[in-house]
């Protein structure tokens, strides 16, 4: 599968609380290259999580993703809005605990290297909630990230329909804000609340 720009920023955006992503300011032309809207829902029964649970995940995922061309260079920046709740339920003890992710991500720089690369600096900022049972609110980590991503543009530095992720470069602003998760194992989290 083919890594595009857009689904790297997605795929971080999801899979970090801080994620990941792209983002960007408006040019004072024309319409933006690209503007979605997306809402997904599933739901899937996994066995052996976290090693022995049996668990239903639910997720809701929706949000909103707008790429513009900015700068006199005519680079592309991203933006996207994400908002994910996703819902672990113990299948054994029907106790369930619940992880609400809202992100917000944009690029703050795009530098055209001139070796067929871009280096891309996203701020993403946001927070993780963590809900027990009951509704209770258990663990709290908002806060912001600065971090760097290599993409190929494909010979194209202004076309980004043909750019492919290449490499995360790392953080180059660590998290502030509050970190209740740090240092807590997810597993041992999820069964400590739903055991």
């Amino acid at each position: 599968m083919r890594i595009t720009r857009r689904s790297c920023a997605l795929a971080l955006a999801s899979g970090l609380t801080a994620a990941t992503i792209v983002m960007a300011a408006t040019p004072a032309v024309a319409k933006p290259l690209e503007r979605v809207h997306f809402d997904e829902m599933t739901s899937e029964v996994v066995e052996n999580f976290c090693g022995d649970l049996r668990v239903r995940i639910d997720t809701d995922a929706h949000g909103s993703f707008l790429f513009n061309f900015h700068g006199p260079n005519g680079l592309g920046y991203g933006a996207e809005k994400l908002h994910v709740s996703t819902t672990y339920t113990n299948l054994t003890t029907g106790k369930s605990m619940t992880e609400v992710q809202s992100t917000l991500s944009k690029d703050l720089k795009v530098t055209d290297n001139g070796d067929g690369t871009l280096t891309l600096l996203v701020l993403a900022t946001g927070s993780l909630k963590v809900f027990g049972p009951d509704g209770e609110f258990l663990f709290n980590d908002p806060g912001q990230v600065r971090f760097e991503l290599l993409i190929d543009h494909g010979g194209t530095p202004t076309d980004p329909s043909d750019d492919e992720f290449l490499e995360f470069l790392g953080i180059v602003k660590g998290s502030t804000g509050r970190s209740d998760l740090e240092g807590r194992d997810f597993c041992d989290v999820l069964h400590e609340v739903t055991g």
